[in-house]
């Protein structure tokens, strides 16, 4: 073989490795394009992690989400007796685990003897994280969406700090929160937090709680919305010009008007799901079936 030949051979291989390692985004750089109104990425997030196929707010969920390709694992946060954040949807540990009684009455020890249980409820060998367990986990791997953890806001953004993760995480505020309150009950709000205020449109005063944001720079709003010929949804892209990011849900109907995932699965409808979410201005969408969400986005050129 010529010498030429042969390091066209090598340096080829080389060069598309660098190529594809340079067009994937990091877990910072997609959720910092959510504040770009020249964006045209939408970024899926995957409803308490890859569930179908391992337990409910698992490492293995997390570590199954990262390997599909989703860019957002969303997760629930309680905590221990002895003060230990750990990912637990529920307010017992009734349904997840092979225990029993409320998280708050056990110490982190005793939580970590049990097993989490399977979508079909049969027991697993994976055991309760701890929040920073999962963070470690997900560090520079994908983005983390802080659902059901917002009376810990204070520990969540200490957590995040130690890890150096506030760009690479979301932390939801309960539904209906104006911005002052957040302040008035945490303080203020460190910049580099990125917060995500849920609001329900069909709450009279719901205009007013958007409003109530536009003054803090890394807000991504979280509209849900029982009906959709509510006149606020027809206002929703607007919030993507003012630099706003959007993520809407495709879970179950009572959060997006009817538009959901089993509409655009077992229905074969996914443009009357995702593509509707899609027009009104969507640059997140949370999904239950992040595998034919992410195939969807792909054909519409919407994601790498």
């Amino acid at each position: 073989m010529k010498k030429e030949s042969f390091k066209k051979l090598i340096i080829f291989p080389l060069l598309l490795l660098i190529s594809l390692a340079s067009a994937q985004q990091s877990p910072q750089e997609k959720l910092k394009s959510v504040f770009n109104p020249q964006s045209n990425k939408v970024l899926v997030a995957a409803h308490r992690g890859d569930w179908r196929n391992a337990p409910e707010n698992s490492v293995q969920g997390l570590k199954n989400a990262i390997g599909m390709g989703v860019d957002i694992v969303e997760l629930d946060l309680k905590k221990t007796k002895d003060g230990v954040l750990i990912v637990m949807h529920d307010k017992t540990i009734d349904r997840t685990t092979t225990g029993k009684g409320y998280p708050q009455n056990f110490v982190l020890d005793s939580l970590k003897k049990l097993f989490l249980r399977k979508g079909n409820g049969v027991p697993s060998n994976h055991r309760i994280p701890t929040f920073e367990e999962f963070l470690i986990a997900a560090k520079d791997k994908v983005i983390i969406d802080v659902d059901k953890g917002y009376e810990y806001f204070d520990d969540v953004v200490k957590m995040l700090k130690k890890h150096d993760m506030t760009k690479q995480a979301i932390i939801n505020i309960d539904d209906n929160t104006y911005y002052n309150s957040i302040v008035t009950r945490f303080g203020a709000i460190d910049t580099s937090v990125i917060i995500m205020p849920i609001i329900n449109y069909t709450k009279p005063n719901a205009g007013k709680i958007i409003a109530s944001y536009f003054g803090y720079p890394n807000t991504i709003f979280q509209p849900v919305f029982k009906s959709d010929t509510l006149s606020l949804i027809a206002k929703m892209d607007l919030l993507k010009h003012q630099k706003f990011g959007l993520w809407l849900n495709s879970l179950w109907p009572s959060l997006n008007g009817g538009h959901d995932d089993d509409k655009a699965v077992e229905e074969n409808n996914p443009d009357e799901t995702w593509g509707w979410l899609l027009k009104k201005g969507a640059n997140i969408i949370q999904t239950d079936r992040p595998k034919e969400l992410l195939n969807y986005l792909k054909e519409k050129k919407l994601h790498q």
